[in-house]
């Protein structure tokens, strides 16, 4: 529409434009909403004219961790389970653990253990190797390719 027939140039003057006095055509109602409002409903042709994105919000799908982790003082704990389930086994009076089978890739050292268990895992704290060595145990840990 060109500049001269718009309503504003008959109105210089007028200080409401014909909107009233208590600031009409301001506010979020004359707009159809703050922001994205209706731009499923009443503002679809302009998402359809300018070619507007605008993402749905929602819920995140949970994702599995990929960084399990169990302490000492779990290992302890949860002996008997481990050995009932098949993850563990009695070995000359040892108990060999493979905790990358019981879905687990680290060992940290937080907790005591009393028993001596050998442990097969992934990846051991300092404080864990420690721990299990001072019980009796041992870890076994995979060999590191060298560079």
């Amino acid at each position: 529409m060109a500049t001269r027939h718009r309503k504003t140039r008959r109105l210089r003057g007028s200080r409401t434009h014909g909107w009233g006095r208590s600031g009409q055509h301001r506010g979020s109602g004359n707009q159809g909403g703050h922001g994205n409002a209706g731009w499923k409903r009443h503002k679809w042709s302009a998402v359809i004219r300018y070619g507007i994105e605008i993402q749905e919000r929602g819920f995140n799908p949970v994702r599995p961790r990929t960084d399990h982790t169990i302490n000492v003082g779990d290992l302890d704990q949860h002996l008997e389970r481990f050995l009932q389930d098949g993850t563990a086994r009695q070995d000359n009076g040892k108990i060999q653990l493979d905790l990358t089978r019981a879905g687990y890739q680290k060992l940290l050292g937080q907790g005591t253990i009393k028993r001596p268990v050998r442990v097969i895992v992934l990846r051991a704290s300092e404080h864990a190797v420690e721990k299990v060595r001072q019980a009796g145990g041992e870890i076994v840990l995979p060999s590191q390719p060298k560079e």
